[in-house]
């Protein structure tokens, strides 16, 4: 029988090593998530809207930006359905937004009770007020929504 332990380089500090290094490389962020992390920046967090019927997460989706409902009222979900859009908890509202550099960031806003996805940009206006605007026919036709941070 062999003692394991005993060698420095023997099997038990190799498979220690091997674990280590796997943790820390999964661990690690690789240049594409920490550019999609700061890029996020002060849109990071959790949102409502002003009548506080629907809440949006936002995450890194790729090497952009979405936003994810995470809870919605009766009343929301049951506008979403007449829509066309089944389940509005767990749906991308915002999709595919990048940093503009500006502090907004544009991409596109799916609009669940018409079922349909518009051109968007969002803009930060202060550390707990988000401002989307969603355009039609090149930006001549727009809707402009409040939203405030909830975490």
């Amino acid at each position: 029988m062999t003692n394991i332990n005993r060698a420095p380089g023997g099997l038990r500090s190799g498979m220690i090593a091997a674990v280590v290094s796997a943790v820390l490389l999964t661990a690690a962020p690789t240049p594409a998530t920490a550019r999609v992390e700061e890029g996020i920046g002060t849109l990071a967090g959790e949102w409502r809207n002003k009548k506080d019927t629907v809440h949006i997460r936002t995450h890194a989706c790729g090497a952009l930006v979405c936003g994810t409902v995470s809870w919605a009222s009766a009343e929301a979900e049951a506008d979403a359905r007449r829509g066309g859009t089944p389940e509005l908890v767990g749906t991308k509202i915002f999709r595919e937004f990048r940093p503009e550099g500006d502090g907004s960031y544009k991409g596109k806003v799916f609009v669940p009770d018409m079922n349909r996805t518009f051109a968007g940009r969002l803009t930060v206006t202060s550390d707990d007020k988000l401002l989307g605007k969603g355009c039609v026919l090149g930006g001549l036709i727009c809707k402009t929504s409040t939203w405030v941070r909830v975490r």
